[in-house]
């Protein structure tokens, strides 16, 4: 059996809550996270095995196609991207810091895992739409040469969806920045 994750993102509430609903009761799935993001959209991501993910997104996309943003399905995602979803990443070093944003929330979880296998970094955070009017960012850390190779990894996985807003990486952050967002 192979891990994986899925997304769906849709504009209404409505038709968010139906798929969700189709999604667990096509396969067998896992809900880690189901619920309204800003701007009154609603998002649910889903893992198990591979093939109970693919055919649960793919069902909530056949019956609510007219009302869904995006979606994906990615196999083996990095071991980081659940801690960073949650906000529950253990880092105790902050070498560099790399920041990418997103115009969307499916697209940032692509960029993490892209991010996560091209250099040795550490996700710290996947803030998934959530006060930010429907954008959505991650930060890393790492050596400043994997955190530039990662951020720019990042960023071409997603450029060719039209989702990249902006990016930037800091050699060392100041102290009170780690303390921040630590």
């Amino acid at each position: 059996m192979s891990k994986a994750i899925g997304m769906v993102e849709y504009k209404t509430v409505s038709a968010g809550v139906t798929a969700v609903d189709a999604m667990v009761k096509t396969s067998e799935v896992n809900i880690i996270e189901a619920q309204t993001v800003c701007p009154g959209k609603y998002i649910a991501i889903i893992s198990g095995d591979l093939s109970a993910v693919k055919a649960a997104v793919d069902n909530a996309k056949a019956l609510h196609g007219l009302h869904l943003i995006d979606s994906f399905v990615l196999g083996n995602p990095h071991e980081s991207i659940f801690p960073a979803i949650y906000g529950a990443a253990n880092i105790e070093n902050v070498s560099a810091l790399g920041i990418l944003e997103t115009y969307d929330a499916s697209s940032i979880i692509v960029a993490a895992d892209e991010a996560a296998k091209t250099a040795i970094v550490d996700l710290i955070e996947l803030r998934i739409a959530r006060g930010m009017c429907g954008k959505s960012y991650l930060m890393l850390t790492g050596e400043v040469a994997a955190v530039e190779a990662a951020i720019e990894r990042a960023k071409e996985s997603i450029a060719d969806r039209g989702m990249f807003l902006d990016s930037s990486v800091i050699a060392h952050p100041d102290a009170q920045i780690r303390d921040a967002i630590l």
